[in-house]
């Protein structure tokens, strides 16, 4: 459902901007996000699997430090590319 709705947005937006894809009209932060994509990417699936075990129970300080790690690591990768 979240995928559906998300290319529909897509769809829509292209539409509505004339655009063939989106940020053709801007090449600097497109490709400032290409760029960073294959870095941060891995680190949101490793975030997503860290918040797994603490849901799960996990209390150890070690895994809080490696939430952390990945919240700092995602937050420099999108810098200002949100």
């Amino acid at each position: 459902m979240l995928a559906d709705e998300f290319h529909r947005a897509r769809r829509m937006i292209l539409l509505l901007t004339g655009q063939n894809e989106l940020l053709d009209r801007n090449p600097v932060l497109s490709r400032s996000i290409k760029l960073r994509n294959p870095y941060v990417d891995p680190l949101s699936l490793i975030q997503v699997e860290l918040l797994r075990r603490k849901r799960n129970g996990d209390p150890s300080p070690e895994l809080d430090y490696a939430i952390g790690a990945t919240m700092n690591g995602i937050a420099a990768g999108l810098h200002n590319t949100g």
